[in-house]
């Protein structure tokens, strides 16, 4: 065979890993993110990997590049990433990709922001195919957005796309980044977990945390909230009207001023949810429209939990 290329998706609950051979995903690997520093994180990069080379029947001797995804402010020239606290436990800047690289010995890593590659993982290779303007919206354990613009993804000065970090409710809740009343604050997995968490110590009664227990969590996951969702959990089913309402006011927002030709939905949350999910965001934003006869193409994800992992080779050239 000859020198692969490998992606690596990092998010808040899990790595994907992928190796690619002429464009064909050959081999894979998927494992939690430790909790526990980006000393450990870095490990479980390097470990999945290694692991998903094996599963390609590849030894490390011929892998040529390592593409990552990764939550945060990258700073695609030095692989450094910060403003990250949902996967490595504080905003500092971390210099991933110097440090994967020295853990795969050696070999050539390139960084960039996980949500920007995955929506050139779907424009390349998934449900962005037809399209040359787009916008990809990942629902995660945050949110966040790729802009494709004339066929090409626009960077900006290094945050285009941030979606997550609009306003959808002024004053309204606290996020991550520490501003009020930004879409990840409603959409995002782990400000819906902390919503539950809060409207549970206020005496409202919810099966989410008792579900996540019985599937062996240490915290909601996607799974976790669509399970609750079929067992007919008030306060679940709550949360996530209030995160599609915000979807739909976030896309609208964007699409009004853009006039984009489509709109892609994916991420952890996104995927599990899947059409039925993507078909009550594409409502909830058709009624904020200022032409609401001329939507865009509303669509879920093609290559589902690989987008990422598939992205970062692209990105590379594979």
């Amino acid at each position: 065979m000859a020198q692969v290329a490998a992606g690596l998706d990092l998010g808040g609950t899990k790595i994907q890993a992928v190796v690619v051979s002429d464009g064909d995903v050959v081999g894979r690997d998927r494992r939690a993110t430790p909790r526990t520093g980006p000393h450990d994180v870095i490990a479980a990069l390097a470990a999945s990997v290694r692991a998903a080379l094996d599963d390609a029947g590849v030894g490390l001797d011929e892998l040529a590049v390592v593409g990552v995804g990764s939550p945060g402010s990258v700073t695609a020239e030095t692989g450094c990433v910060s403003k990250a606290p949902n996967v490595f436990g504080s905003p500092d800047e971390v210099p991933l990709g110097p440090a994967v690289s020295a853990a795969l010995d050696g070999v050539e890593v390139t960084v960039d922001n996980d949500v920007r590659v995955a929506v050139m993982g779907e424009f390349r290779r998934g449900a962005g195919r037809p399209y040359r303007d787009m916008l990809g919206v990942f629902v995660g354990s945050g949110v966040g957005g790729g802009l494709v613009h004339n066929g090409e993804l626009r960077h900006g000065r290094g945050n285009a796309g941030e979606i997550g970090h609009t306003t959808v409710k002024p004053g309204g809740r606290r996020c991550s980044c520490g501003r009020l009343g930004c879409l990840e604050a409603y959409a995002g997995r782990m400000s819906i977990e902390q919503s539950a968490r809060s409207r549970q110590e206020k005496g409202h009664k919810t099966k989410l945390f008792d579900i996540m227990e019985r599937k062996g969590r240490d915290r909601v996951t996607s799974s976790v909230i669509a399970d609750a969702i079929e067992q007919g959990d008030r306060v679940t089913i709550e949360l996530i009207d209030e995160a599609v309402e915000a979807l739909g006011i976030a896309l609208a927002n964007a699409q009004n001023l853009l006039d984009m030709q489509a709109i892609i939905v994916g991420g952890g949350l996104g995927d599990r949810l899947g059409e039925p999910f993507v078909r009550r965001v594409e409502e909830a934003m058709v009624a904020n429209l200022r032409l609401p006869d001329q939507p865009p193409s509303v669509l879920p994800t093609e290559l589902g939990d690989l987008s990422g992992a598939v992205g970062a080779t692209v990105m590379l050239g594979y």
